[in-house]
C-alpha cells in the first residue's frame, strides 16, 4: 500500500499569502522558542509575589495591592486545571502575537521581512525577556500591552506618512482598537501603568493631529476603566484595598534620606512624629538609603503605626519637598535609577539589578513558612518546578546564569539602554523622512520609562524588560528611508517614503502607487 506524500514546507509556505508569510514565520517561531522556555521551566517560574497572588485567589483574600485581573487569570487557571501552566503557555501565545503584530508594522515602513523576523526572534532568544514570559507575573501581560501599543502607534504613523490617516476603514478601526486594548493591558496588569498612557498622550496627540479624538479615546478611556476598577467597582465588589502603609511606603522612604543626609532641617515635632513610627536611628540609619523603599519599611519601622498617622506623615512629606526639592528629587532618581541608569548601582546598598532567577523556592520564598494557608494549601504541590525536560532544564539555567553576567548587564537587563536605543532610531527616522510621523512610536517606551523614574520601590529588573522588548523590535527601522517625495505649495509632503518591503506592498489595502519624483 502506497502512502500518499506530505507536502514539502516550501510548498505549503506558497499557499498562505504572501501579505500572511511573515506574521506566521514570525508567531511560529517564537512560539516554540518561548515554548522551550516553558518546558524547562514548566509549569513557570515564580516570585515572592506570584505566591502572594495564589494565596489572594486560593484563600479568599482577594486585594487590589496587585493586579486583580491577573489575579483572576490565575484562578481560572488554578480552577481548570489545578495548575498554573495554562496561565503561563497562553502568556506564551500571547506574546508571540504581539511579537507577529509589530513584525507587520515594521513591514509598513519598508524593512525586509528578514529583520523584523530577526528582531522578534532575538526578543524570544534572550534569556531575560524571553524566560520572563513564563513567569507567573502580572508585568508579563503589561509587557504585551506595551508590544501592542507600540505596533498600533507605528501602524499609524505609517497611515500619516502614506497620507491615508484621515481614511476611516476597518484597518483604522483595528489599529485604534489595538492601541485602546495595549494601553488597556497596561493600565489593568499593574497599578501605576495608568500612568502610560498619560504620558504618552501628548507625544501621541502632537505626531498624530488629524485623529486626536481617536487618539483621546484609545487612552483617555483605558485610563478611566483602570481607575474606575480601582477606586469603586473592586471595593464594591469586596476586593481589600491596599493599606496606607503599602500606597505611602515611598513617601516615607523619601522621608528618611531627607533626614538622614540633613537632620538638622528637621524640627522636633517632626521628629517627635516620626519617632511614633520608628526609632530615629533607624530613620537616619539603615532607612535612609536611596535605592530601595523596601529598607525603610523593615523593623524596627511600625507598619500599623504608620497607617495611624499616615496624614501627618503625608503632610511632613510636602514640608520636605518644599523645604528640600533637591534633596527628594535627588531619592526619587537615585530609587528609579534602573529607569535611566545603564550601570547598577552599589551592591551593599541593593543598587544592584536585582533580577528573578527563574525558578521555584521549596519554601515559597518564605510563605510556608510563615503562613499556615500556603504551608497546607491543596495546591503546594504543583507550586514546584516540575521541566519536561532535564536537559533543557539544565541547558536554559546555564544560559540564563550566563546572561547575568554584570558586564553584560546594561545590554540584556536593563531597560534605560533600550529606551535610549528606540529613541535615536525612531528620531533617526524622522529626521531622514523629514516628518514627525515616527516620534508616535516613540511615545510607548517614554511613557514606560518615565512611569518608573516618578514612581518605583528598587531597582528592579522587570520594571524595565517592556522597553527591552521595544528597543529590540525598534532597531530594524534603522533601514527605513525616504525614496520619493514632492513640493506642494512650499512644503515637503511625502507620499511614498518607505523602501519596498520583501512582499509586494500591493498587499496592503492601502498601497499607493509611487508619484513621479518631481
Amino acid at each position: 500500500m502506497k502512502f500518499p506524500s506530505l507536502p514539502s514546507p516550501s510548498r505549503v509556505l506558497e499557499r498562505v499569502p504572501a501579505r500572511r508569510r511573515l506574521p506566521l514565520a514570525v508567531y511560529a517561531a517564537t512560539q516554540v522558542i518561548f515554548l522551550l522556555w516553558w518546558a524547562a521551566f514548566y509549569p513557570g517560574a515564580m516570585s515572592y509575589d506570584s505566591i502572594s497572588y495564589v494565596w489572594h485567589v486560593t484563600t479568599g483574600h482577594w486585594m487590589s495591592n496587585h493586579s486583580v485581573v491577573y489575579d483572576g487569570l490565575l484562578w481560572l487557571s488554578l480552577q481548570s486545571t489545578g495548575d498554573v501552566a495554562l496561565l503561563t503557555f497562553l502568556q506564551t501565545v500571547a506574546m508571540a502575537s504581539a511579537l507577529a503584530y509589530v513584525a507587520m508594522t515594521l513591514r509598513q515602513f519598508g524593512i525586509k521581512g528578514k529583520w523584523s523576523f530577526s528582531a522578534a526572534v532575538a526578543c524570544a532568544l534572550l534569556p531575560p525577556i524571553g524566560s520572563f514570559v513564563i513567569f507567573v507575573w502580572k508585568d508579563v501581560p503589561f509587557a504585551i500591552g506595551a508590544v501592542l501599543a507600540f505596533g498600533a502607534a507605528g501602524r499609524l504613523a505609517a497611515r500619516r506618512l502614506r497620507g491615508a490617516l484621515e481614511v476611516r476603514d476597518r484597518a483604522f478601526r483595528r489599529e485604534i482598537a489595538m492601541l485602546f486594548l495595549g494601553f488597556l493591558c497596561m493600565g489593568l496588569f499593574r497599578n501605576n501603568g495608568l500612568l502610560v498612557a498619560v504620558l504618552a498622550l501628548p507625544v501621541l496627540l502632537l505626531t498624530l493631529p488629524l485623529i486626536r479624538r481617536w487618539v483621546l479615546f484609545a487612552t483617555v478611556v483605558p485610563v478611566a476603566i483602570a481607575a474606575l476598577l480601582n477606586t469603586v467597582i473592586y471595593p464594591a465588589i469586596g476586593v481589600q484595598t491596599p493599606t496606607k502603609d503599602m500606597v505611602y511606603a515611598m513617601n516615607y522612604a523619601d522621608i528618611a534620606v531627607v533626614y538622614g543626609r540633613e537632620p538638622k532641617s528637621f524640627s522636633k515635632a517632626e521628629t517627635d512624629l516620626m519617632s511614633k513610627v520608628a526609632p530615629l536611628s533607624h530613620w537616619r540609619g539603615r532607612a535612609a538609603n536611596c535605592y530601595d523603599a523596601d529598607w525603610a519599611m523593615q523593623k524596627p519601622m511600625d507598619r500599623r503605626a504608620a497607617e495611624k498617622y499616615n496624614d501627618q506623615l503625608l503632610d511632613l512629606w510636602f514640608r520636605v519637598l518644599g523645604r528640600s526639592p533637591d534633596q527628594m528629587i535627588s531619592a526619587r532618581l537615585c530609587r528609579s535609577h534602573i529607569a535611566w541608569s545603564l550601570f547598577p548601582g552599589p551592591a551593599d546598598l541593593a543598587g544592584n539589578t536585582m533580577i528573578s532567577r527563574p525558578r521555584i523556592s521549596e519554601n515559597l520564598y518564605g510563605w510556608a513558612d510563615w503562613n499556615s494557608a500556603m504551608k497546607h494549601s491543596k495546591y503546594r504541590p504543583v507550586l514546584v518546578m516540575r521541566p519536561l525536560s532535564d536537559p533543557l532544564n539544565s541547558a536554559a539555567t546555564f544560559v540564563w546564569e550566563a546572561s547575568t553576567t554584570p558586564q553584560l548587564q546594561w545590554l540584556l537587563v536593563r531597560g534605560a539602554f533600550w529606551c535610549y536605543a528606540a529613541y535615536t532610531v525612531l528620531l533617526l527616522l524622522a529626521r531622514r523622512l523629514r516628518a514627525w510621523a515616527p516620534v508616535a512610536m516613540l511615545a510607548i517606551p517614554l511613557g514606560l520609562q518615565l512611569t518608573v523614574i516618578a514612581a518605583n520601590p528598587a531597582p528592579l529588573a522587570r520594571y524595565m524588560y517592556a522597553p527591552v522588548f521595544l528597543g529590540i523590535l525598534a532597531l530594524p527601522l534603522l533601514g527605513a528611508h525616504p525614496r520619493l517625495a514632492r513640493r506642494t505649495g512650499g512644503k515637503a509632503r511625502l507620499e511614498l517614503s518607505l523602501t519596498e518591503p520583501k512582499y509586494p506592498a500591493k498587499d496592503d489595502p492601502h498601497w499607493k502607487a509611487p508619484a513621479t519624483a518631481r
